[in-house]
């Protein structure tokens, strides 16, 4: 059976490609800054925000694929004081110089929903520390990943030159990555998606 990934993010995609889990990808068609404010008005926090996406994305997309099972995939980041941030867009420098000599959270969450219900969920968490930066560093990785990282939630990509930001970084390559790869795997092969 063929999944459908409610998301166009090539980290995810390229994810489940190696994995070789059979899937086809399609944008999720949520309005999803007007999502994170009714959630965050509701008091939600990171963790429970990145799930409440997640599951809307795959809800949304399972309403129009009857019988197939759609992944629902969302990320967000938060600082140590419990504040969270958003994708950087053009303010990149300013994120990268918040992030800075500190430590944040990020939280990647998979909901897998079928006729329009969720059926199955995981949230995980990983601790990133990021070293300080120098003007002259930010410029530089500001011009070299800008345009590729602007809409990746921490400005970074852990598997590029992004590595090069942190000191220390607790938890799964994959939920870095933005999806929680083994528990998805797991699922997938006790529902005979995949082998066992």
């Amino acid at each position: 059976m063929t999944i459908v990934l409610a998301s166009m993010s090539a980290a995810r995609r390229a994810m489940l490609t190696a994995a070789e889990v059979p899937f086809e990808a399609v944008a999720a068609g949520v309005d999803e800054e007007s999502a994170k404010e009714a959630f965050r008005a509701q008091g939600l926090n990171a963790r429970d925000l990145a799930d409440a996406l997640a599951e809307l994305k795959a809800v949304r997309i399972s309403q129009r694929r009857p019988g197939k099972i759609v992944l629902g995939c969302d990320q967000t980041l938060m600082l140590e004081d419990g504040s969270m941030l958003d994708k950087p867009g053009d303010a990149l420098s300013e994120q990268l110089r918040t992030l800075a000599g500190k430590t944040h959270s990020l939280y990647s969450a998979v909901v897998a929903a079928e006729n329009g219900e969720p059926v199955w969920r995981s949230v995980e968490r990983a601790k990133l520390t990021m070293r300080p930066l120098s003007e002259a560093f930010i410029a530089a990785y500001v011009e070299r990943e800008g345009p590729a990282v602007a809409g990746c939630v921490g400005g970074y990509r852990i598997e590029g030159p992004g590595v090069q930001l942190f000191t220390k970084i607790e938890g799964s390559h994959f939920t870095i990555l933005g999806l929680p790869l083994i528990a998805l795997l797991d699922w997938l092969r006790v529902r005979g998606i995949m082998a066992s």
